[in-house]
């Protein structure tokens, strides 16, 4: 009976007598058959072939939309759905506005109690598509937004009171510069285990303080001041890449196992300025600018692991990445594992190189 391709055979009798033999069947099996056309189009569309299957649709535990068609199809199904419980939500849309995605999103916020997967793809970033509210997900268990860069900001109350994994992708933040922390910290949501950000603007002051989280994913964000803030007492693990500008790098995280830094202080116009308290680390991946007079460790007497920089070979005395390599090694004098990557320069930069050196030579030996 599954399809690839959606479409719904025209016969339910698998003989020769007529008999509709699939309408038979027990809801769940029917409703497991439609799930798995992972489109709520595809099973609306199967309410023509019987009376037994004409409301069968709504009354699924998940709906999920492809990118193509009429984005108020959305609402349209929401509006029609009768199940209990929706556990299940995933909408994949294309160039979406704020406007066609506000009123079922809405919506969803009242009904969902599981999973919410919103993909908008997009190829112009710059193209202005409006801002968007986005509602308190009471029951909602995991959320996935990639918005492609609709302006977000979220309601100054409510509880995430079940929310439990939360990634955020390709967002715009509206209106507060510590919008975000607010939002992702225990007091509104007391259960988040994982979050994840990538690919967000306007972020601002970004502080987060979370008594449940394990691990946190951030990548290519836009800071404006340039300070995040970490406080968790449960933290495990700490991904952080290019992050920009960022100044100042505070984590207070005594579970912290694992943290890495990449490409988050390079750009900064001043000296950067990072605080771990991070005892139990195991585990240091740092790419990255370090300063040991304004990067402090702390006392970590378990780490395992470290990474530093990549080391470039053949590479003039003031390389500045070779000197963060050697401060970095230097810090740490007993670690299990060290694992580092050793470029080369092409040769005729090595070339170049070595030329300019002797034509300085030359011009002192005959001075």
């Amino acid at each position: 009976m599954e399809h690839c391709d959606g479409q719904i055979p025209a016969k339910l009798s698998d003989g020769g007598d007529g008999e509709d033999r699939l309408s038979v069947l027990p809801d769940d099996v029917l409703i497991s058959i439609l799930l798995k056309l992972l489109d709520a189009a595809a099973a609306a569309r199967t309410s023509v072939l019987a009376t037994r299957w004409r409301r069968l649709w709504t009354i699924l535990p998940g709906l999920y939309f492809t990118p193509h068609g009429d984005p108020q199809r959305v609402r349209f199904a929401l509006t029609a759905h009768e199940a209990p419980v929706l556990r299940a939500l995933g909408v994949e849309l294309i160039d979406a506005h704020a406007e066609s995605v506000a009123p079922w999103l809405a919506m969803a916020a009242r009904r969902l109690s599981g999973s919410l997967l919103l993909l908008n793809e997009t190829e112009d970033k710059a193209e202005e598509r409006g801002d968007l509210e986005l509602p308190c997900f009471e029951k909602a268990t995991s959320m996935h937004l990639s918005l492609g860069y609709i302006g977000l900001a979220v309601l100054p109350s409510g509880v995430f009171a079940r929310l439990a994994h939360l990634c955020l992708d390709s967002i715009d933040l509206l209106h507060g510069s510590s919008m975000l922390g607010d939002v992702v910290s225990s007091p509104r949501c007391p259960v988040l285990q994982t979050l994840a950000v990538r690919h967000a603007r306007r972020v601002g002051i970004f502080a987060i303080h979370s008594d449940s989280v394990l691990e946190i994913d951030l990548n290519h964000l836009q800071l404006g001041v340039g300070i995040l803030t970490i406080h968790s007492e449960s933290l495990k693990q700490l991904r952080l890449a290019n992050l920009q500008p960022l100044k100042q790098l505070n984590v207070m995280a005594p579970a912290l196992i694992l943290l890495s830094v990449t490409a988050c202080f390079i750009s900064s116009r001043h000296q950067p300025v990072a605080n771990i308290s991070a005892p139990n680390l195991e585990s240091l991946g740092w790419s990255d600018v370090y300063h040991p007079s304004s990067t402090q460790f702390g006392n970590i007497d378990n780490l395992k692991w470290l990474a530093p920089l990549p080391f470039q070979v053949y590479a003039n005395h003031g390389h500045h990445p070779n000197i963060f390599f050697v401060r970095l090694v230097q810090r740490f004098k007993l670690v299990q594992s060290l694992s580092f990557v050793l470029t080369y320069a092409p040769v005729s930069s090595f070339l170049f190189e070595l030329r300019h050196n002797c034509e300085k030579l030359e011009s002192r030996l005959w001075n």
